[in-house]
Order: C-alpha cells, then structure tokens, then sequence
C-alpha cells in the first residue's frame, strides 16, 4: 500500500495469549466496563489510593493500527462492526420492539468502549432537563438538579478535554471557560448562517472533546475526517486515556473478561464471576462494585445475576432493571446544493443550533439542530463502488461528490415502561448466556417533534435553494446509538434503581456509573453527563469507603 499506511486487514487486537487474567488479590473496587464511565471511575479511585481492578469484555486495541482500522471505515467492503473487530456471537442480541433496534451500530467492546468509534459531541443538559415532569408536564424529575451536577460537569470538561465558546445564548450557565478555544465555523457553516439569518435562526459552535490545540499530552486535530468510527490522531478524546492513566497508578486492566454474573447475598456483591479466553472461569472479589457498562450490557448483567433472594434480577426490588430504555430519535433532511458546500473536509460539527429546544412542552419534545460537515458520498466510497476507470470515473466523481449538504436534528424520547431490554429466551451469545432483547418504543411526541424539526430544516433548504433528496422523519425512525435509562436514578426504592448517589437501592456497595440511570433522556449527546456523573459516582465510592 501507498505512503507506508498499513492494509487494513493488518489491524488486530493486541496478542495477549500469556496475560495474566487471574484475579487481583485484596481489592478495594472492582469496575466492571472500561469505556468512558469505567475509565473515568478507575482513576479517580485510583488515584485515591485505592486498589482498583478493571474488568472488560472485549480486547485492548493497538493504537499502531488506527490507520488500517481508518482504511477499513472508508472501505465499502468493510461494515461498521468491522472497524473495530465486532464478533457476531459475542456481540449477538434481539430486537423485538415496534421497531427494529440495530444494538451492535452503537458499540464496541473493547478497552476504550463506544467512545473508540464515538463523533465527540459534549454538551451539558439544560436545567429544564433535569425537572421535566415539573417544568414540561411529562416525563420524570431527575433527583438531582442541574446545580448539583454543575460542578462535575466543569470537572468532566477538564479531564475528557473539551473545545468550546461562550457563544451559545441557549446553553445552562456555566462557571469558566472550556479548556480550549473552540473549532471555527467550517466552509459550509457560512453557507447555512446565511439562510439562518434569513429564518431569524441562531447559529453558535458545538463543544467537542477534540483538541483545538495540543492538550493532556494529545496533539491538536490534524482533519483526517473519519472522527465517527476512527480517529488515528488520538486529538478525539477516548476513554483508553483514563483506562491507561488508571494503569500508571497501580490499577488492574483484565481484557476479554466478560462477567457472566455477580455472586451477592441479601446486602451485598461479594464477587463478580468472569471468564476468559481459555474458557477458564474466575471469581474477582472486592469490597465494592461499580457497573459501567452502558444502557444496555448494565440491565442485562443484572438480570443475569438472578438468585433466590432476587428472583427477577439483582438489584430489581423495583421491577424497573431494563426498563425505560430510551434513545435520541434523529430527523435529518439532505440535499444538493448547485455549487460546492466542501463536506467531509471535517469529521464532526462545528455549528448548531439550540434555539427551539426550551420551547419544549407535554406535546413536542426538546431537540437541537446539527448542521452537517460530513453529507454526501466520499470520494472513496464512489471509487471503491462504481465499474468504470480513468476519466469516466474521474468525471463521476467530480460530477457527484462536493455538493451535498445536511441538517441534522436530536429529538428527546420519553421513558416509557414497555421500552426495555430484557433476556431473550431463545438465543444465547458464545458463553451460552441469554443475548439483550431491545425493545424500543418511540412514542408519538417524540414522532411530533421529529416532523416539526423536518419542517424547519425543510425552511433552511428552501432558503438556500437546494433540492431535497433524503428525509429522515417520523415514518422511519433513525436512533442515533446513545443507550439511556435501563436503571433509572430516584429516591424513592419502588420506582428507581439507583439513588441519588448512584448506589442501588438494595446493594449496598455496588454503584453504577452510566447513562442508564438516567431518568429522562433530554436532547443533548449523553457521553459528557455520563462523564460527569461517574466522578460523582466515584467520590460517593471514596466516601462509603
């Protein structure tokens, strides 16, 4: 291959066959999941002191092969599990719900987790968000404020490196400035704040965990434009850098350590079982446990772990353990434009808009609007796919690519009981144990939502005068990967999961750090409230310690 890059088929997980998997003698917690809520809650506790040993399912990646992993995402050959190693029986799941919810798009096992193959969007959720059922009329009240989270979200904007400006009039209040400057507005940002200004809609700049400039000893980003399922340059955070800064103060990473349960009695986990890639099984005791293991593999490890004591799963007193799973519904409208608009030069967004999200109410949901760096085919994609050579293809791609534009929209759903994950009877994974079940169910104000956001980016087209050619609305409903609120948070023990301090209500050392104890979804990219409240989590572990 040309330039000295690898070929794709090159990339591999890291050759472990002599790690030592046994478990770690005398150990303070036991973190299981090394994506970003895992990795955050393994430093700080490691840095605490604290004997701390990691647990994750899938296997470490070596940086040295993000360019060959890059090859393969461009490649049409290659499907986004492909990237980064997805395996059809580990990673097997069902989706019975009113519609079809495609799981292994959002995620990856491995060290790092989903923030390995994330876009890098972080905003902070706005304060109605966390009183929806008082401010809206629907939905829940969290039980925790926005003033309560304020501090950790300033903690989490620090340590995941976040580039951002003042510049949002929308946005919650906030105490300082972002640790870097924000990205300037891209080539096709001046075309759309043209029509924006038109339409009296307001345009500001997106905080990314990307470095604008070198930060946390990570280059400033180079624009290689493959953010979403690879960035070579590590400028795009990702949780292997807790998970390794973790390491240097004296954690334990075990990788390809699927836990298949948590043994507990009445009060209490007292071990959490895993195997290995030998097929050997192990016990990892500890004295406390933090879950951080998603939307999804949370519920199901709970469920898993039924007893005499928890018939219905442990830690589900509630019966609420899987319930009230909720995503971000997308509403997208895309188009051509007749004259060059320079998409895919950047991977991410760089201008959005948060205007209509606080008019939410009982009948439309909150949603913000993307304004796309990235529409259309890339030139590689139309090469790799077509039959023609030499000037016919040249004269294809010219007349095909760099004219396309996007706007894009995140759309709240509402929890709802009979949205869920549960056990599939029938199908089990490669260690025999039942796959996640996703039940996804939308719900008709998010549907609502989801035609009014078209309507608007319908305008701004109109506005532009550029020819429509997709829609994503409310007859097919998009989710955008985020897995949120599988074991919600609340005071009260018959109607959450988790307390306001991330402990489950009927464990008393086992917390869990994730967008699964979310009460209510907001419209806002999850991974920086995660973030934040697994620094929470992890002083409430120091804490009870």
């Amino acid at each position: 291959m040309s330039d000295g890059r690898p070929p794709a088929e090159s990339a591999e997980p890291i050759a472990d066959g002599d790690a030592d998997r046994t478990p770690v003698a005398d150990a303070d917690i036991c973190v299981i999941g090394a994506g970003p809520a895992g990795g955050i809650v393994a430093d700080r506790l490691a840095e605490a002191g604290r004997e701390v040993v990691i647990l994750e399912a899938g296997p470490r990646f070596d940086p040295a092969d993000r360019l060959a992993r890059q090859e393969r995402a461009i490649r049409p050959a290659y499907g986004r599990q492909d990237v980064w190693d997805g395996d059809p029986e580990r990673d097997a799941y069902s989706a019975s719900g009113e519609r079809h919810y495609p799981l292994n798009r959002a995620r990856v096992k491995g060290v790092g987790g989903s923030t390995l193959h994330w876009q890098g969007m972080v905003m902070r959720l706005h304060e109605a968000d966390f009183d929806s059922q008082s401010v809206r009329g629907v939905g829940a009240d969290w039980p925790i404020d926005y003033e309560d989270l304020r501090p950790y979200y300033a903690q989490a904007e620090r340590e995941l490196g976040i580039a951002g400006a003042a510049d949002n009039p929308f946005a919650p209040p906030r105490e300082e400035p972002h640790p870097m400057p924000a990205f300037p507005p891209s080539y096709s940002d001046g075309l759309f704040a043209e029509a924006c200004d038109e339409l009296e809609i307001a345009m500001h700049s997106v905080p990314n965990a990307r470095n604008s400039e070198g930060y946390d000893d990570r280059s400033a980003c180079v624009g290689y434009g493959t953010c979403r399922p690879v960035c070579p340059s590590g400028a795009k955070y990702d949780a292997t850098v807790h998970v390794e800064r973790a390491e240097s103060q004296g954690a334990t990473v075990i990788d390809r350590a699927p836990v298949q349960r948590l043994e507990h009695d009445a009060d209490s986990i007292s071990a959490a079982v895993y195997a290995t890639p030998d097929d050997e099984t192990h016990r990892q005791e500890a004295d406390a446990f933090v879950v951080a293991c998603g939307g999804v593999e949370t519920p199901r490890l709970l469920l898993l772990s039924e007893s005499s004591r928890y018939p219905d799963g442990l830690a589900n007193s509630s019966g609420l353990v899987g319930r009230y799973f909720m995503e971000h519904c997308f509403a997208g409208t895309f188009g051509v434009l007749d004259e060059p608009t320079r998409q895919n030069h950047v991977g991410f967004h760089t201008s959005e808009s948060h205007q209509f999200y606080d008019d939410a109410d009982a009948e439309y949901a909150p949603f913000k609007l993307e304004f796309f760096n990235f529409a259309g085919p890339s030139p590689v994609g139309m090469a790799l796919t077509g039959d023609d050579w030499g000037d016919d293809l040249l004269e294809r791609i010219r007349d095909g690519y760099g004219d396309h534009i996007a706007v894009g929209a995140l759309v709240e759903q509402l929890p709802r009981e009979d949205s869920y994950v549960g056990l599939d009877p029938d199908r089990t994974d490669d260690r025999d144990n039942p796959v996640p079940d996703v039940h996804w169910t939308v719900g008709d104000r998010a549907l609502r939502t989801i035609e009014r956001a078209n309507e608007i980016q319908e305008d701004i087209f109109d506005e532009l005068g550029a020819e429509i050619t997709r829609q994503d609305g409310p007859e097919h409903v998009v989710p955008t990967n985020h897995h949120m609120g599988t074991t919600r948070m609340g005071t009260d023990p018959d109607e959450s999961v988790v307390d306001p301090a991330l402990r489950t209500h009927d464990l008393e050392n086992c917390w869990i750090a994730s967008s699964s104890v979310f009460p209510t979804a907001g419209a806002m990219n999850p991974t920086l409230t995660i973030a934040a409240l697994a620094l929470k989590a992890a002083d409430h572990v120091l804490e009870s310690l």
